[in-house]
């Protein structure tokens, strides 16, 4: 919000009723720059269809006749109407539903976007819904055009998270690497083929260090469909309710990783929560300094302060932890390496593009290469990040209410069923009756 004139450029998708006049909060195009269209920058549309679920698509997706979406300016009509735009703009991270929308993430509905540029074309606009009810973007995220289908699939990759959770908690609770002691020797419980090799250990910290971030991300990320779609809904927040208006992905396809190696870990895999936040600095600094954004210079300083800016939050917060954190040498330098790491292997795969080597080489061979450096980079480096998080504590906040597998006894020797409130709160009997009762 500081490197943008929010007021003067940012525009949302709003509805109203088609007898209302047009006020002057809504948008008007003046140039080819902005056609009334939704940015997604080099985002291709990829549509995937069910049969089974175009009828009701189409009974769920149709506008009201009577009620038109257009773009909204910042508003000059009451205090409650800015203030709601405002507090849109401060909360969308990501923003859906802007002219400013970060790429990786699909356009909305066909219908939508015709009714966005009604008033451009004179032959006016579409308002029937379309058969396709997801649209998927290059980088795997989706948005359903359909609230039934949307809260389906919430449902079940919450479900499907909650149980992930609860097995990675638990078995971070029977290492005492995941409690702060980062150096010390494999549990007991795994299989003596990793136990009696430091490599094989640590690459099992790793990848569960990476599914406990992940699993937690993902799942928490669902929570805002099933909320904002399936418990308030349109009735109550009106278009940003509708299931087009929230994309059921956080985290792309992992063929990013694949075909774009670290580049595609962080710039399609991983969530883009942050991008435009990352992004904006770097675009005013362009603009000011006159240096073209597609050109190696400008990539590689949007590149730089990107990571500069996400290793300078991830520090603040190894800053406020507890334990015995090292907030430079560790999430910050592990996100500057990252830098580092996508700009070497871009140079090397645009130096073996002029000699010719990449052409002649299998794509599944190419594939395989990127998975590959992939990880022995992320092997070296991420340490830096995940023991961090370690000896702060991270690993020991409870992400789940209740655990079915510690009510059974699979977990530490002091886990409980309620895993969320276990030791908050219990009984105490005391010598007299003032000093007996719950205690906290």
């Amino acid at each position: 919000m500081i490197a943008n004139d929010c007021q003067t450029y940012f525009r949302r998708i709003e509805r109203r009723s088609s007898s209302e006049t047009p006020g002057n909060d809504e948008f008007r195009p003046n140039g080819a720059a902005t056609n009334g269209s939704l940015r997604t920058h080099s985002t291709n549309r990829k549509t995937v269809s069910a049969s089974s679920s175009i009828t009701a698509a189409k009974d769920d997706v149709s506008p009201k006749r009577e009620r038109q979406l257009y773009w909204q300016t910042y508003p000059s009509s009451s205090f409650l109407s800015r203030i709601d735009w405002v507090a849109d703009v401060f909360c969308s991270f990501r923003g859906v539903g802007w002219n400013w929308q970060t790429s990786g993430i699909p356009p909305p509905p066909k219908w939508v976007e015709d009714q966005l540029r009604q008033h451009e074309e004179a032959d006016g606009a579409s308002d029937k819904p379309s058969s396709m009810s997801i649209t998927t973007s290059r980088s795997g995220i989706r948005r359903f055009a359909n609230r039934a289908e949307l809260i389906r699939s919430t449902a079940i990759n919450i479900t499907i998270g909650y149980i992930v959770l609860d097995v990675i908690v638990t078995l971070m609770h029977k290492d005492p690497y995941f409690w702060g002691y980062v150096e010390s020797k494999a549990p007991a419980h795994l299989p003596r083929i990793i136990k009696d090799s430091d490599f094989l250990t640590h690459v099992y910290r790793l990848l569960l260090s990476l599914a406990g971030i992940y699993a937690a991300l993902a799942t928490i990320f669902k929570l805002g469909p099933a909320f904002f779609c399936g418990v308030l809904g349109p009735r109550w927040l009106g278009v940003r309710g509708e299931a087009w208006m929230n994309p059921a992905d956080m985290f792309g396809s992992y063929n990013m990783v694949f075909t774009k190696g670290l580049a595609g870990w962080w710039g399609g895999w991983w969530h883009q929560t942050f991008r435009f936040a990352f992004e904006a600095p770097t675009s005013r600094l362009l603009e000011v300094t006159g240096i073209d954004k597609r050109s190696p210079a400008g990539k590689a300083l949007s590149l730089f302060i990107a990571f500069f800016l996400s290793g300078c939050l991830h520090a603040a917060g190894s800053y406020t932890q507890l334990g015995d954190t090292r907030p430079l040498l560790g999430p910050f330098r592990f996100f500057m390496l990252q830098a580092i790491g996508i700009l070497a292997q871009t140079l090397a795969i645009q130096q073996m593009k002029k000699m010719g080597l990449l052409q002649s080489c299998p794509k599944l061979l190419c594939q395989a290469a990127n998975f590959v450096l992939v990880h022995i980079w992320l092997y070296y480096t991420a340490p830096l990040l995940v023991d961090d998080f370690a000896r702060g504590g991270v690993w020991l906040f409870e992400p789940i209410a209740f655990s079915p597998l510690r009510g059974l006894g699979f977990g530490a020797p002091d886990d409980q069923f309620f895993a969320m409130w276990h030791g908050l709160a219990w009984w105490r009997t005391g010598d007299h009756w003032w000093d007996t009762g719950i205690a906290l």
